[in-house]
């Protein structure tokens, strides 16, 4: 109603429609399934049980714009501060560190970070100082590297080469533009600018899902088959879509709207191609069928991208 038909979101209907979120489908299924604390499946799982862990369910409450007032959400978003962000920089990790408290300082990750930045700005802790130190690991910490020949030493990147090696993980550039693309653009510092200008370049070389070195190649063939929520994966739709929200339309994306466009069924609309249903608290969609939210996520980006 409001990114494709122009609805206010003032509007009555839409405002009825946000609130219908918190009562029927996913959502309520989610939380009727949180435990006191705050957390799903085990506490301390709250990012290695993939994926009915905190962390995850946190990602599909933001992806479906749940109401971040609500009681039970704010305290999961407390739990996930308390236990996985790293006290000293402000970086989100896989565990807690039992000693020093927050999350462990050797396991931050970039993807986890861009996913739990993002989440907890769409759920209103945009304000928080907590959320304002993930950010600035996003600008500090993040590497746009395509290949370079002396990869970067000392933490983070002395860690996890697949994270921080000499070709920066696709998927933590990701979920580091995804984050930072959540900010207000007039609350945007000039940190959180050329990081986004970096990001963005390095998806456009790179013509969204191709080999920067060899145009011809696909990177993974996953990223043609799209799916609903992604967690701490991409694909070519959440590549574009970024970039088109980010207002970039240059013809290094082309490619990815070919494949798009080619995608849609005779009904006007796109199939869940690629899912974890089964692995989640509660199903989202239902796999090879024609799916709400790959089709809202298509015609948000080829709306962007054709203006």
């Amino acid at each position: 109603m409001t990114e494709l038909l122009g609805t206010p979101p003032e509007d009555a209907q839409a405002q009825a429609a946000k609130a219908a979120v918190m009562t029927t489908g996913v959502v309520p299924q989610i939380l009727a399934r949180q435990a006191e604390g705050g957390y799903w499946d085990k506490a301390e799982a709250l990012y290695t049980a993939k994926y009915r862990g905190t962390v995850w369910q946190l990602l599909i409450l933001a992806e479906h714009l749940a109401d971040g007032q609500d009681a039970r959400i704010q305290k999961a978003c407390e739990f996930l501060l308390e236990h996985s962000q790293d006290l000293e920089s402000g970086g989100f990790a896989m565990h807690r560190s039992v000693k020093a408290g927050g999350g462990r300082h050797s396991e931050v990750l970039p993807c986890l970070t861009g996913n739990m930045v993002w989440a907890l700005l769409r759920l209103g802790y945009g304000n928080d100082p907590r959320i304002q130190r993930g950010i600035a690991w996003i600008t500090r910490y993040q590497r746009f590297d395509d290949g370079i020949p002396d990869p970067p030493q000392g933490w983070p990147y002395d860690r996890f080469e697949v994270c921080y090696g000499r070709h920066s993980c696709h998927m933590g550039v990701v979920k580091a533009l995804k984050a930072l693309a959540e900010i207000p653009p007039t609350l945007r510092n000039g940190d959180v600018e050329r990081s986004l200008a970096e990001g963005a370049e390095f998806l456009l070389k790179h013509h969204i899902h191709k080999r920067s070195h060899a145009l011809t190649q696909v990177s993974k063939p996953g990223w043609l088959r799209f799916g609903f929520p992604l967690m701490y994966q991409t694909d070519v739709l959440e590549i574009l879509g970024l970039l088109t929200r980010l207002g970039f339309r240059d013809e290094r994306m082309q490619e990815a709207v070919d494949v798009v466009v080619a995608k849609q069924d005779a009904s006007g609309r796109w199939a869940l191609a690629s899912t974890f249903n089964g692995q989640f608290q509660v199903d989202v969609e239902e796999k090879g069928k024609p799916s709400k939210w790959v089709t809202l996520n298509a015609l948000r980006a080829l709306k962007g991208y054709y203006g």
